[in-house]
């Protein structure tokens, strides 16, 4: 839902941290608290930034070349959505996890996203491999092959194969430590999107398609169990009717 942040919305306090003899020198702190207007949310997010600036013209001013110290969502903390439960639980425990150290560690947010996405294509498409990297491409040929479930496609087998990649920075020692790739905030916030896009697309269209099958199955069986009322009395009323001019006339002949 698009919002518009109005003043009655939005709270920003900013001042000075000015310590002599230091060497950070002078800092700013930043606290922002935004409201969500969305009826169904309503909830209050806090922004907390730390880095160098000054009171300047009569407003204070961070430094734009100034390395940031801290910049961090802190409420809620991790920013993750509520899962529903038919999600297996240690998949949604490593999705919490990695929005909860999204900022801190990015890498490790990326790691923790690479087995969200292992254990959904174990637990999801019933494929467990040696390697995540042959877990990916029986997932591909399943797809290829017309045998995986509808919502998996193969855009989504490329994302997450991309994935693997990422992943494999915290998951597995390069063999130079000096080559290290870095994961920053915001690529870590991608691959959390990408997770949370295949909760839905997977686990949440094939509930949808169970919700849907189970209630034409209900309206199948209450229809059946309402033509089974309403034959019982046509068939005791044929019973118990009187006999017709043909059947006395059959019996007579049978005498």
């Amino acid at each position: 839902m698009t919002q518009t942040v109005v003043d009655q919305k939005c709270v920003d306090n900013t001042r000075t941290i000015s310590l002599s003899n230091q060497v950070e020198g002078d800092l700013l702190i930043s606290d922002m608290a935004v409201g969500c207007s969305n009826p169904d949310c309503l909830k209050t997010t806090i922004r907390i930034k730390i880095a160098p600036g000054r009171y300047r013209n009569s407003d204070y001013r961070f430094d734009t070349d100034g390395e940031t110290v801290f910049d961090q969502f802190v409420y809620p903390q991790g920013m993750a959505k509520p899962q529903p439960d038919f999600i297996p639980k240690p998949i949604r425990e490593d999705y919490k996890e990695a929005c909860l150290i999204r900022e801190l560690s990015p890498k490790a947010s990326a790691t923790l996203i690479r087995r969200c996405l292992q254990g959904m294509i174990r637990h999801f498409a019933g494929i467990s491999k040696a390697t995540l990297y042959a877990e990916i491409q029986s997932l591909r040929a399943s797809v290829d092959g017309g045998t995986a479930d509808r919502a998996i496609s193969t855009e989504s087998v490329d994302a997450i194969d991309s994935v693997r990649g990422i992943g494999n920075i915290g998951a597995h020692m390069e063999k130079d430590i000096n080559q290290i790739l870095e994961v920053d905030p915001g690529e870590a916030q991608a691959l959390i999107d990408l997770v949370e896009m295949l909760f839905d697309e997977w686990y949440g269209a094939r509930e949808k398609r169970k919700e849907r099958l189970a209630h034409i199955g209900s309206i199948a069986a209450a229809k059946a169990t309402a033509k089974d009322q309403l034959s019982a009395p046509a068939a005791q009323n044929a019973l118990a009717a009187p006999a017709t001019a043909a059947d006395l006339l059959g019996a007579k002949a049978e005498e």
